[in-house]
């Protein structure tokens, strides 16, 4: 006879809830606010530290390495509850984010940034796998809600970054970082009673988890290094072509909040379209339509680039959803620990990739550099076609 407990989480899975599946959007919201406050101080803390724009794209790489960790933590969530470390990381990534206008000097910033990458990585692999739980058979539309928390946060944090340091100044950002403490506060009372941990079906090693899921991993894999290229020179580093280009930081920080903003529609619309008309087709709309936008978006000016920054985008940052919810359909057995896979696999192309894209800022500039992001991320169109249809 089942338990009580399976019996909720049967009656949890069959059909979509929206309260948790939108609670849970709220706490991705609040934690990635943080992080994405790098991006609009990145200006001023170039001309602090006096970094080229290699260093530059390397504290979005130091932060990133941690995620070299996500597999592992995956097979924890797998098999044990991780509550606390859900409910502390906005916490975590508050205090170190907030802290990066005081660092006296590279290695420091250096050192924020990897603390940060170890809370970072610690949240972001249970909460897909929530989220998919408590979709029923609407896997895409709550990938749609969790990825619309993160891109909201990714659109507001620029303005909030930017509009604080207008008034307190870099050596003044540090106080922000009371509203991630009370959001740490608060999950404690909102979620202490919903566990983060799916039990796997079946507890496989990676290696064999990783035989199971190589024939759409693989081409994925394949998808996030080409696309690499164009999330790294927007995300890291669009502010400060702004910022070159106009010599205005609130431009720049504007130029920013219009691109996440797009990708907030962008990540809401294709989960949701992709549960009806196909993940496969949703991608090969998506990474047909950032190439061509970012190439726009580097040979325009005036008005008509912020025009372009909205197709970008919308289809840049639309592809993330769709990706999550084929890990989650197809690696049912041990959906954390494929979900590490593919978060350590996501992080690594970004995190090596923006080194190359900030080398090749220095080099050539970053204008032609976002035109050369655009040719490689035609690349990722082929491998959509080796994925699975269903």
């Amino acid at each position: 006879m089942p338990s009580n407990d399976q019996d909720s989480h049967a009656a949890v899975e069959s059909k979509f809830q929206t309260g948790k599946v939108a609670g849970l959007s709220v706490c991705h919201f609040i934690h990635d606010i943080y992080p994405s406050f790098l991006a609009p101080l990145l200006p001023l803390l170039i001309n602090k530290l006096s970094m080229t724009l290699a260093q530059a794209g390397f504290l979005s790489t130091v932060m990133q390495i941690p995620a070299l960790m996500n597999p592992y933590i995956g097979t924890l969530v797998d098999r044990f509850n991780i509550r606390y470390f859900v409910v502390l990381a906005p916490a975590g990534t508050a205090i170190p984010m907030s802290l990066i206008g005081l660092a006296p000097n590279y290695g420091v910033l250096l050192l924020l940034m990897f603390v940060t990458g170890i809370s970072v990585a610690v949240f972001h692999v249970p909460l897909p796998v929530m989220i998919a739980r408590f979709s029923g058979p609407s896997v895409g539309k709550g990938m749609s809600f969790y990825m619309v928390g993160g891109e909201m946060a990714r659109t507001v944090g620029p303005l909030v970054a930017v509009a604080w340091v207008a008034l307190y100044g870099l050596d003044g950002f540090h106080p922000i970082m009371v509203f991630g403490v009370l959001a740490s506060l608060w999950l404690y009372f909102r979620f202490r009673i919903v566990n983060p941990a799916v039990k796997a079906v079946k507890r496989e090693s990676l290696k064999i988890v990783w035989n199971q899921i190589s024939y759409f991993m693989a081409p994925l894999i394949a998808i996030l290094c080409a696309r690499g290229f164009m999330h790294a020179s927007m995300t890291a580093f669009l502010p400060t072509f702004l910022e070159q280009e106009t010599g205005n930081l609130l431009i720049a920080g504007f130029g920013l909040t219009i691109f996440e903003g797009a990708g907030v529609v962008g990540a809401l619309c294709a989960g949701m379209l992709s549960d009806r008309f196909g993940r496969r087709n949703l991608l090969m709309f998506s990474l047909l339509g950032a190439p061509i936008g970012l190439f726009l978006f580097a040979i325009s000016s005036g008005s008509l680039r912020f025009a372009t920054l909205i197709l970008t985008g919308f289809t840049v940052l639309s592809t993330t959803p769709v990706m999550l919810a084929m890990v989650q359909e197809h690696a049912k057995s041990n959906p954390a620990a494929a979900n590490g896979l593919f978060m350590m696999f996501s992080f690594m192309a970004r995190s090596a990739v923006v080194v190359v894209v900030g080398w090749f800022g220095d080099m050539v500039g970053l204008k032609t550099t976002y035109m050369i992001s655009a040719l490689i991320g035609l690349m990722a169109f082929p491998f959509v076609l080796k994925l699975p249809t269903k």
